[in-house]
């Protein structure tokens, strides 16, 4: 991994939308987290208004309470004397919340996730009013439900438990670096097309050039004013560079939670070829779009009569689904049906479908707990579990 910093904007963790959904982890996790209870109390809003929470709090203050036990103590014999509608409403989100509770002994860190996100209403209410800020907003969460869910598959292939106090953990660590000064040490400089506006980079990576996202697409329609938009976007993000533009798509995406094969962008068949270089096409990382493996374009500014090796490139076809001749990435989950370390030994190179190329350092235990420790190139040194991993072996 590689330190950064966001440029013009928050913190991923910093967002409104990120804070409420942790903060219900949070009541989850340990329900006398009072800051956490204010966030989430009337989010999404259920009627526990100002009044109703102001007597919550001085009844906690008075009794050296938190505000949860006082709501359960509420929801139990009404104490502090609630009319019938509000006492129903605190009844209802403290059942809300130990529901969660038992969810999250039971399941791993996605489920429970996916679960709060539906049963509060978060996802509906932000979906219900499809501004750009709402739907901003809810992309945010889905990308944050992203991350849960390779947590959770990461952790699965490790042995670990994968249940939301380790997520939070993971989380509370993220959130320790965006304290770090950025004086500390180089950092690649993350952010959004609309903050390059103005500015140069020698060296500019534009990932994510996938359709549907870019160009961007809430629900898989854009107008020809909109696709427009988009296509300009993309032309002032790829005049940032001075000297070189990265343009990359992804093979497959993780998309609410599931893994989903993507096509790469239309912007991207839409550059003359005589521009494109791909250097590292031999290695298996780059090619055309012709093939199934290819995940990314070098573009690099030179004068139009040059072509690679001195002959003109191919014009990229436009993509059908160019992935259909892979497996379903449903059929790469789950057990081995047999011995998954049979053909597997120490300095193999295999390929994960996450974490990408590796080599096998060893091999140690027995069927069907076996765990292979590999040496991934950008994923660092990881041991897993066979049953789990899927290794492919790569020729």
């Amino acid at each position: 991994s590689m330190k950064y910093r966001i440029y013009g904007g928050l913190s991923f963790y910093q967002r409104k939308e990120i804070k409420d959904l942790l903060a219900y982890f949070r009541m989850v996790i340990n329900p006398l987290d009072n800051e956490a209870f204010k966030r989430i109390i009337n989010y999404p809003a259920r009627g526990i208004g100002a009044t109703t929470m102001g007597k919550i709090e001085a009844a906690a203050v008075a009794n050296n309470f938190s505000n949860w036990e006082v709501c359960q103590r509420t929801a139990v014999d009404n104490p502090l004397k609630f009319n019938k509608g509000t006492l129903n409403k605190i009844v209802g989100f403290v059942n809300l919340i130990i529901s969660f509770q038992k969810k999250a002994e039971e399941t791993e860190a996605f489920e429970i996730a996916v679960a709060i996100t539906k049963e509060t209403g978060m996802m509906q209410e932000l979906y219900r009013d499809k501004t750009p800020e709402n739907l901003s907003r809810f992309e945010n969460i889905q990308e944050l439900l992203n991350g849960i869910k390779e947590f959770s598959l990461t952790a699965q292939e490790e042995g670990h438990p994968g249940k939301l106090p380790d997520f939070l953990e993971d989380v509370a660590l993220l959130t320790d670096q965006d304290t770090e000064k950025e004086e500390d040490k180089n950092k690649i400089t993350l952010m959004t097309i609309h903050s390059s506006k103005g500015l140069e980079f020698k060296n500019v990576f534009i990932v994510g050039l996938e359709e549907n996202l870019f160009p961007s697409s809430f629900n898989g329609f854009l107008s020809p004013k909109e696709l427009e938009e988009e296509r300009r976007l993309f032309y002032v993000a790829l005049t940032r560079a001075e000297q070189n533009a990265w343009l990359s798509f992804a093979r497959q995406r993780y998309k609410y939670g599931k893994l989903d094969f993507a096509e790469p962008s239309r912007f991207l068949a839409d550059i003359d070829p005589k521009f494109l270089l791909m250097p590292l096409q031999n290695s298996g990382l780059f090619t055309d779009f012709s093939g199934s493996s290819g995940s990314g374009y070098a573009f690099k500014k030179r004068e139009p009569s040059e072509t690679r090796s001195g002959k003109p490139l191919s014009v990229p076809p436009r993509m059908g689904n160019r992935m259909a001749n892979l497996k379903n990435a449903s059929e790469t989950q789950g057990d081995y049906k047999g011995d998954p370390a049979s053909k597997l030994k120490a300095g193999l190179i295999v390929d994960h479908q996450r974490f990408g190329r590796g080599k096998i350092l060893n091999i140690e235990g027995e069927f069907p707990n076996q765990k292979a420790t590999v040496q991934f190139d950008n994923a660092g040194t990881r041991q897993l579990l066979l049953k789990f991993a899927r290794l492919k072996i790569v020729n």
